[in-house]
């Protein structure tokens, strides 16, 4: 093993004082030591003295300089001066750190790391921790004694506090980098703020001038309590030395650095800065070239950002545009059913089947419109067409007989077959009484044409489809329950609500807003269309052409019984449900009138002649065949010539 020595200073007190102090140079650079005193006391001189003795051997060191005091060294040692300012021979960052270790121990490049220039102190803590790492890593296949010096210890090995990833690898260093020959030497004015496991495994320590309670207790539990007063009395650059590989504590002056004091405290002299070394410029080429693909990355991460900053703006706009054109819809949206209300004479409803519903509605209702509210004479925008369609089906009438009337376009069907029974029973045709449903009398001055009511398909007479129908009894009524649920219908509305219903039953063909008044409304008509609604909303009222509306309360009531209802049990059920409805005024009467009026309800074989309302026609293409001659002609097919006109009448009504 290598005796070589370093001469650091001569004993200043005791027996040996004025003998020189040497250190062994392989226990310094891979041993662990430990700098302490106060400011001005001469820690700094001494681990810089110790660092000029090793490069004049020779040997390589890197010094990781906190307060920017050591680049003074450059004046007599040609060493590498690394850091984040203009002043360093090159500036570094964390990418620098696996060539930082190389040019250390490869090529025996002696290296400041200056980190007193980094302005986040996070980029200098990386940079030293992947640094001590790779110092690390490479030392155990180099095996090159290699010595750090870290200037203020504390802050990255403190004794409370916890340490971060950078402060475990340096206790790393300390604890297993002799064994690979990297030494490491911690410098700090403040003992009691370091770690006391990392400052108890050192080899070798100097102990400078402390005033300090707190550190001069550690003094004293490390040295001996007789030290802990004698410690405050040292002199500047003088210290206890204490070291295992001499087992002695001396009083020791240090000497005095040789190169510029760059940590010596500003006097007024005018400062002087000395010349100082430069590195190769082929090692500055190596460390250049990394430092220019890191700007390279940094630029390109510069323009990724500026991309991306760019496509967030973008992303902004069209967001801004979207929320835009959602506006816009949303006023089209309002205007075309503001259109539609006032189109229709209704409120808009989205409740049931949505917007399409609504319109497809008001285009039946347009239709209805066109083809007229009653008899069997057709109304449209073009007379041509209605004229021109019935000479066409004259025109086939003549020709071929029935073969026409199969078609669905006239709903003749049932014509066709009305015409056969009575060729079958010798030509007479099935008469039926006057007190039949669906017969034209003529004497209340009608046209003799009926109709089902909008939107309804008409039920078949319980004689013709359901002969073996039983009418259902209605002892009970209370208790059935459509009557039941109708009147909770009812209950649940309110009564102004409840009022245009009884206006619709003696009143039909009313708009909302007039049966809303009658009722006792305030005339506004959006609460009138709203209320209309929620009696549509219940099948309660239907439309009755041109803005108008009727009560279905009578043919619900009907229908929920599948149309097996007779008059009497649907006199009682509906007189059960309308006792919930206020009294309405009727004319001079001032009285509640039952009404018989109740449109779009089929009677079943009833003696009760059908009202105005219940006989609203909405035009169908059955009507364009109430020609004679079109019914001459169906006569005729049928061998029923001298058929009475009654007869031809009845048939026709029971087609329609």
């Amino acid at each position: 093993m290598s005796t070589e020595t370093i001469t650091v200073g001569e004993v200043s007190a005791g027996d040996a004082a004025g003998q020189s102090v040497d250190l062994p140079i392989v226990d310094i650079l891979t041993g662990r030591g430990f700098i302490t005193g106060k400011s001005g006391s001469g820690k700094s001189n001494s681990a810089s003295v110790i660092a000029e003795k090793l490069l004049d051997r020779g040997y390589s060191l890197m010094c990781v300089d906190i307060d920017g005091e050591y680049y003074g060294l450059k004046e007599e040692y040609e060493i590498l001066h690394v850091g984040a300012d203009d002043e360093c021979d090159l500036q570094v960052s964390v990418e620098h750190a696996e060539k930082l270790a190389s040019l250390a121990l490869e090529q025996g490049v002696p290296i400041i790391l200056d980190v007193s220039s980094f302005l986040d102190e996070r980029d200098a803590r990386e940079l030293l921790k992947e640094v001590a790492k790779q110092l690390f890593a490479k030392e155990k296949k180099q095996k090159q004694p290699f010595l750090m010096l870290i200037e203020e210890i504390h802050e990255y090995i403190p004794e409370g506090g916890g340490m971060d990833e950078c402060g475990r690898m340096l206790v790393k260093v300390g604890k297993r980098g002799r064994k690979h020959g990297l030494g490491v030497v911690g410098i700090s004015q403040r003992p009691a703020d370091v770690k006391k496991d990392f400052i108890t495994q050192c080899d070798w320590l100097l102990w400078h001038r402390l005033t300090w309670s707190n550190d001069t207790k550690v003094a004293g539990r490390i040295l001996g309590s007789d030290y802990r007063e004698r410690v405050e009395e040292l002199g500047d650059g003088e210290c206890f030395m204490m070291s295992d590989f001499e087992e002695s504590l001396r009083q020791v002056q240090m000497e005095r650095k040789q190169t510029f004091d760059a940590g010596a405290t500003p006097g007024l002299d005018d400062f002087e800065r000395p010349e100082l070394k430069s590195v190769s410029d082929d090692l500055m080429g190596e460390l250049e070239t990394i430092s220019e693909n890191e700007q390279q990355r940094e630029s390109r991460v510069q323009e990724l950002e500026l991309e991306l900053k760019d496509k967030e703006e973008r992303i902004k706009e069209l967001e801004a545009e979207l929320e835009e054109a959602r506006d816009l819809s949303a006023m089209a949206e309002r205007f075309s059913r503001a259109m539609l209300e006032h189109a229709s004479g209704r409120a808009f409803r989205t409740d049931i089947t949505g917007r399409q519903s609504e319109l497809n509605e008001h285009d039946e209702h347009d239709e209805h419109d066109e083809r007229g509210e009653s008899g069997g004479t057709v109304v449209t925008r073009d007379d041509g067409v209605s004229r021109e369609r019935q000479a066409e089906a004259e025109s086939q009438a003549a020709s071929d007989g029935f073969a026409h009337l199969e078609s669905t376009d006239f709903g003749a069907g049932r014509m066709a077959e009305k015409a056969e029974t009575a060729a079958g029973d010798g030509g007479h045709a099935t008469e039926r009484s006057s007190d039949q449903p669906g017969e034209a009398d003529g004497s209340d001055g009608t046209d003799g044409s009926t109709t089902a009511s909008d939107g309804e398909d008409e039920p078949a007479p319980e004689s013709i489809d359901a002969p073996g129908d039983v009418e259902p009894s209605f002892a009970g009524d209370t208790e059935r329950s459509v009557v039941a649920n109708l009147r909770e219908t009812l209950a649940s509305l309110d009564p102004i609500a409840r009022g245009m219903l009884a206006v619709y039953r003696t009143e039909p063909k009313l708009s909302p807003l007039d049966a809303h008044v009658r009722a006792g409304g305030d005339g506004d008509r959006t609460t009138a269309y709203r209320r209309n609604g929620e009696l549509r909303a219940s099948d309660l009222v239907e439309h009755a052409g041109r803005g108008g509306y009727r009560s279905r309360l009578r043919a619900e009531i009907q229908t929920r019984h599948d149309g097996r209802l007779g008059d009497d049990a649907l006199d009682t059920a509906v007189a059960r449900v309308t006792e919930l409805l206020p009294t309405i005024e009727n004319g001079a009467t001032g009285e509640s009138t039952r009404d018989s009026t109740d449109e779009s309800t089929e009677p079943a074989e009833s003696d009760a002649e059908p009202a105005e309302s219940d006989t609203e026609s909405m035009a169908t293409d059955a009507e364009i065949i109430t020609d004679s001659s079109l019914v001459n002609a169906a006569k005729s097919e049928a061998g029923a010539e001298d058929e009475a006109p009654e007869s031809h009448e009845q048939t026709q009504t029971e087609i329609l």
